[in-house]
């Protein structure tokens, strides 16, 4: 994408890590080496002003970056995201993690976080936990979401890592919780190969169940997928990279040309939405001037 190309419309990015992710969890490595992640990103960590040279390099206008927890340790802290939001509080978007072992302390930090910090949703990786969304220890905290009116973001599919992947079935899962709790607005992550035509039948079944591409390189996007997103799930579908596993360039410059120019992905129609107009709507993320930006490049 050349600089007169970028900032054209918004560009979202829902599902982000901070550099640093891939020697912090040593399960993913053979992930980011299967996906040629470039180890000075994925390995190393990154000032706020850096990660905001790299999505301008690609011209993603706003990210939503995550924390990261784990039984018994915090790998990214909420304290830690916290520093590159209040430095671009409106590029870039906390997406808060929490002890799922102790609900009481998680729905405080989550609330805590939301009012005070301005994160815009709760994220939970279920496959570090070997815990489906559907196990009683995330009620409390969907219900605390309700509360705060955010999303609730989660990985669906097979897992990368040699861990177990059931947890990752979007049904029973995703949907059970959706039935249980149907005010609770959920984004499924990473597609849900090789249950993608589940992933895509549980985000039209319920009104609050969203889909984002996350650790997909648009390239390898699931036919359902493209087909959802071309019909009744147009309002349903959302960028994601989970970046630095990707990066942002590479992912926006492919949605260009695979999805767009190709005639063969994303009708014309559809592609301001899936990347960055849904984003905007579900997660409440604040206008920006795409103008100021493109004159900063």
């Amino acid at each position: 994408m050349g600089p007169n190309s970028k900032f054209q419309y918004p560009i979202v990015d829902v599902w982000a890590n901070l550099p640093g992710l891939g020697a912090a969890i040593p399960e993913v490595a053979r992930l980011f080496a299967y996906s040629h992640a470039d180890p000075a990103i994925s390995d190393q960590k990154r000032s706020p002003k850096e990660v905001i040279a790299l999505m301008d390099e690609a011209g993603v206008s706003q990210i939503c970056l995550s924390a990261w927890s784990r039984p018994g340790k915090m790998i990214f802290s909420n304290a830690e995201v916290a520093k590159y939001t209040r430095a671009y509080p409106d590029r870039i978007f906390g997406l808060a993690a929490v002890d799922l072992h102790d609900p009481v302390s998680a729905v405080k930090e989550l609330e805590h976080y939301v009012k005070v910090e301005g994160f815009v949703g709760l994220r939970v990786v279920p496959w570090l936990w070997n815990l489906a969304p559907s196990d009683p220890h995330y009620w409390p905290l969907f219900v605390k979401c309700i509360e705060l009116d955010i999303p609730f973001l989660t990985q669906v599919g097979h897992t990368a890592p040699a861990c177990p992947s059931d947890v990752g079935r979007p049904i029973p899962h995703i949907d059970s919780i959706a039935l249980k709790f149907p005010e609770l607005k959920i984004v499924m992550g990473h597609i849900g190969y090789p249950w993608a035509a589940e992933t895509v039948a549980v985000a039209w079944k319920h009104k609050n169940v969203y889909i984002d591409t996350s650790a997909w390189s648009p390239k390898y996007y699931a036919p359902e997928f493209i087909t959802f997103a071309n019909t009744t799930g147009k309002l349903k579908v959302m960028f994601g990279t989970n970046f630095p596993q990707l990066g942002w360039k590479a992912c926006v410059d492919n949605v260009e040309e695979y999805l767009v120019k190709s005639g063969k992905g994303l009708k014309e129609q559809v592609v301001k939405g899936f990347m960055g107009g849904n984003a905007i709507r579900v997660l409440k993320l604040p206008a920006l001037n795409l103008g100021q930006l493109k004159s900063n490049l």
